[in-house]
């Protein structure tokens, strides 16, 4: 089988607010076509790396390569490959779900706006809600149209942080299978989550942040290797947390 290609690469990645050290001196390689998962506690770090990589904010040192073009002078085009959908649904409440499509799709310059907007409704099964305000919504729709939202204009290559927080279960499932769906139409899914089991379900690639440096990579069974004692990912998890915390 042939190697696939990468979609980021990451080298010696650090950040640090004040004299609090975030990052550590990251190292990642992500695939296209995967969804690769970054795993790790509140405050581990996940969300810094993540507005890194889509260009909110600035690494204080190392380099990183997305689709192939330089992180610290291609943004522009970084931006035209990307899409970023935040721990928080960034839904307009006083509009329809179909209204806040129609928005994104005028201001990315859509052909055929009203198809691109009708698919998405389709696609993420809120054509029967598409006329209601979203301040109606549930937490689990409001995900789903934040989603289609950051998909319109096709990006190769979507971040996806902690999007499933606060839902509830039959919500964070539906929200799976959703995930699943975006590999299956060749996008690429950067996901982070505290959820381990998520990590479990849907991981092609697994990297557990700790402490600022990434401590383990690799596929669930590959950790498993790694680590023989463990029984699950939790453990694996656990046992790197604790490990690293027993060597201060």
């Amino acid at each position: 089988m042939a190697q696939k290609e990468s979609i980021i690469t990451i080298n010696n990645m650090r950040k640090s607010y004040r004299e609090v050290t975030i990052l550590s001196g990251i190292n990642l390689n992500i695939k296209k076509g995967e969804i690769f998962c970054l795993l790790g506690s509140n405050g581990a770090g996940k969300t810094t790396l993540i507005n890194i990589l889509s260009t909110l904010i600035k690494a204080d040192a190392g380099t990183a390569l997305v689709n192939g073009y330089e992180l610290n002078k291609d943004t522009k085009k970084i931006r035209h490959v990307i899409s970023l959908t935040g721990q928080y649904a960034a839904v307009d409440g006083f509009l329809t779900g179909r209204e806040n499509l129609e928005l994104i799709a005028n201001l990315r310059h859509m052909e055929n706006p009203n198809e691109v907007v009708e698919k998405m409704l389709r696609q993420f099964n809120l054509t029967d809600a598409a006329d209601r305000q979203t301040s109606t919504y549930s937490g689990g729709m409001r995900r789903r149209l934040d989603i289609a939202m950051s998909l319109i204009g096709e990006p190769l290559l979507i971040f996806l942080d902690e999007p499933t927080t606060g839902l509830d279960p039959q919500s964070r499932i539906a929200m799976w299978e959703t995930i699943r769906t975006l590999t299956s139409q060749g996008v690429t899914v950067f996901l982070t989550t505290q959820y381990i089991e998520e990590a479990e379900q849907l991981a092609d690639h697994i990297a557990i942040l700790d402490k600022g440096i990434i401590a383990t990579e690799g596929t669930t069974q590959g950790l498993f290797k790694q680590y023989p004692d463990a029984k699950s990912l939790e453990q694996v998890f656990l046992s790197i947390v604790e490990s690293k915390g027993d060597s201060k």
